[in-house]
């Protein structure tokens, strides 16, 4: 095909395109100026030095995880009082039903304005993170934690059911429809992952996080947050390095 015929078919497929899914459905990377990536600080220096953006960028996914009491809540609710101090609206989706008030008022989260969902299963806990991303307002959202995002059919069958794959679908499911949501938002979003160990594995890491492997696709950051070093005040233990 000639070049004039090339250059005058895809014009003609591009207007048509326009026609029938709008104005700015397929554009040339090149008309727009590129806008710098939004983030949010943080609160740890080092760490936004580190990640290369100076923060967690806005409208994305990012997963912390790590071994239990490493940080990761204190990570999160450290980038929850970042956002609020700049103004901006946070919410919290406690699944774990473990969020201590007192501790995060400490680390700076205004609690006052926080918004707070104790939900009683996956299902609802996404929905719920779902309505709040797509009504635009909100800056950061906090999900903790996958592990506890229990699917409503484990929630209602008995114990010692076999319930295989269904937390991995339900996640699976929730992120593609909320990826586009975060984007057009502009709200980033984290949630806060537990470890788990392979069994029989005999060469390389046997941990793995929870939740199938979707988050691993769809975050744009993935912290690994450990536990370096206790930190002492003569003989009392007065927080953690990590």
């Amino acid at each position: 095909m000639a070049e004039a015929d090339r250059s005058k078919a895809l014009d003609n497929a591009l207007a048509q395109i326009e026609r029938s899914h709008g104005k700015g459905s397929v554009m040339r990377l090149g008309d727009q100026a590129r806008v710098p990536v939004e983030v949010i600080p943080t609160g740890a220096i080092s760490l936004d030095i580190a990640l290369g953006l100076g923060g967690l960028p806005r409208g994305r996914v990012v997963e912390i995880y790590g071994p239990e009491s490493s940080g990761k809540t204190t990570v999160a609710l450290h980038a929850v009082a970042s956002a609020q101090r700049l103004g901006g609206i946070a919410a919290f989706i406690d699944a774990e039903h473990a969020l201590d008030p007192d501790y995060a008022e400490k680390l700076g989260v205004d609690t006052d304005a926080l918004l707070v969902s104790q939900p009683d299963s996956g299902e609802q806990a996404l929905e719920i993170a779902d309505m709040l991303i797509r009504s635009g307002a909100l800056d950061i959202i906090v999900i903790d934690s996958v592990a506890a995002l229990v699917p409503r059919a484990e929630i209602e069958g008995e114990m010692g059911d076999s319930h295989v794959g269904l937390q991995a679908r339900l996640m699976s499911q929730a992120l593609r429809k909320l990826t586009g949501a975060l984007s057009n938002s502009g709200t980033t979003m984290i949630f806060i992952n537990q470890l788990r160990e392979k069994i029989g594995v005999m060469f390389g890491s046997p941990e793995t996080t929870t939740g199938g492997k979707a988050l691993k696709f769809y975050a744009s950051i993935r912290l690994d947050v450990r536990r370096i070093e206790s930190l002492k005040d003569g003989t009392d233990f007065v927080g953690n390095r990590t």
